[in-house]
């Protein structure tokens, strides 16, 4: 017999007497059946935690969080083949959503980029019932939630990246471009959203990428959101007025901003 799309608590995820309408609204988003009842009753017994929606598909993740009206959702790695694209996803389509991810185990490369990404907490499948409780409830708040090992992992990142933006270098110049691409990547979006953004094709915003890595000593995307975090870099730019590209004739993308003694690098 099919699982039906999307589960609902029986209240609908409505106010019941004597709630004043004061409790946090979960989705809970997870393959096990039994994970997802363990969580319920551990909820059932708090008196501001209310289930409005379970899920244990990717896809019917996506409806729960467009039918229910939720604070947050917890929501298991393991749905997605790419976690951290799953959570800039659902944030762009519920941009009121606050994100608790669920992974199977402690992971530094998977902790950092699902926070850049927007995740507002990270657990384990191993935490403590209470601790899980008290997950919700800072998160609930605005507060975001790691454990100890995810809060170094935190640390150290930011402190290499402050390490290499503080060597003795002249203070580097974007380009109204580049400071435009380098916003939309801060803001969790895609090459080819930022393409569109920018009215350019993915090709020119990946040659844009390296060459701001270059420029500011960077490796990759998450070290480009620590460094303008830690340096301010695209504060207070205007973002100029774009236009589509020219039609190219040769079947090439063509991008005028590229210094013509410069060769774009493909990757």
């Amino acid at each position: 017999m099919a699982s039906s799309p999307v589960q609902v608590q029986e209240n609908g995820g409505q106010p019941q007497e004597g709630d004043g309408g004061q409790f946090i609204r979960v989705i809970v988003a997870d393959t096990q059946a039994i994970f997802r009842a363990g969580l319920r009753k551990i909820f059932a017994v708090e008196d501001d935690v209310r289930v409005v929606g379970q899920a244990e598909t990717l896809s019917q993740t996506f409806s729960a969080a467009k039918k229910f009206s939720a604070d947050l959702m917890l929501f298991e790695a393991a749905l997605a083949p790419n976690p951290p694209e799953a959570v800039t996803d659902l944030l762009r389509q519920n941009p009121g959503l606050r994100l608790v991810v669920v992974t199977p185990e402690p992971n530094e490369e998977l902790t950092l980029e699902l926070l850049r990404r927007g995740a507002c907490g990270i657990v384990s499948r191993e935490v403590e019932p209470e601790l899980m409780v008290d997950c919700l409830r800072k998160v609930s708040k605005g507060e975001a939630w790691l454990d100890s090992r995810g809060i170094q992992w935190v640390l150290e990142a930011y402190r290499t990246q402050g390490t290499r933006a503080g060597s003795p270098k002249t203070k580097v110049q974007l380009t109204p471009k580049e400071s435009l691409i380098v916003s939309c990547v801060t803001q969790g979006m895609k090459n080819k959203e930022i393409a569109v953004r920018v009215g350019t094709t993915e090709q020119v915003v990946k040659n844009y990428l390296r060459k701001v890595y270059d420029k500011l000593g960077v490796a990759d995307r998450l070290e480009l959101a620590l460094y303008c975090l830690n340096n301010r870099t695209v504060e207070g730019m205007m973002k100029p007025a774009v236009t589509a590209p020219a039609a190219p004739s040769n079947g090439e993308a063509v991008e005028s901003d590229i210094p013509a003694t410069e060769t774009p690098e493909v990757s």
